[in-house]
């Protein structure tokens, strides 16, 4: 169970990471198509036909990434910490879950406020951080409970 959850904690920031580089590779597309002068609005986005550049694939990956697969993986590491036996491996991956559910949030917000969608970046960076550092901890973790059966007792002097 601990290589579970350092997979699943790594793998979370991992597809930060991932939305980081979708999101600024359809930035940068959009950016290109504009200057030969395309037009951005969400008609583009939701129509049906042939995407206008293909990098606007990255805008909905960024979408599916952050509402549905870090999500999932969060929830799986905040279940699979419950079996670890390693002292703080729950409290870590509630964290990390809170951060994700406030990074969905925030995501969401900033369509309406655009603090928001500061906030949404620099949330990332914590979830990021987070997520490496629950999976770094159980590097060198000792179990919750350890016993030593055949430690000697101590005899009174």
């Amino acid at each position: 169970m601990k290589t579970a959850y350092k997979v699943l904690a790594y793998l979370v920031a991992a597809e930060v990471a991932v939305q980081a580089m979708v999101m600024v590779w359809a930035i940068a597309g959009l950016g290109k198509w504009v200057d030969a002068g395309g037009v951005f609005d969400k008609s583009i986005m939701e129509s049906e036909g042939t995407p206008p550049f293909p990098e606007v694939a990255g805008i909905m990956v960024h979408i599916n990434n952050g509402f549905f697969v870090i999500p999932g993986i969060a929830l799986l590491l905040l279940i699979i910490s419950f079996f670890t036996k390693v002292r703080g491996a729950i409290r870590w991956a509630v964290v990390v879950f809170v951060l994700v559910i406030v990074q969905t949030q925030l995501g969401g917000l900033g369509h309406d406020f655009p603090l928001a969608g500061a906030l949404h970046g620099l949330n990332a960076l914590a979830l990021f951080g987070i997520a490496i550092y629950a999976g770094r901890r159980l590097r060198a973790a000792a179990p919750a409970a350890v016993v030593d059966e055949q430690a000697p007792a101590a005899t009174p002097v």
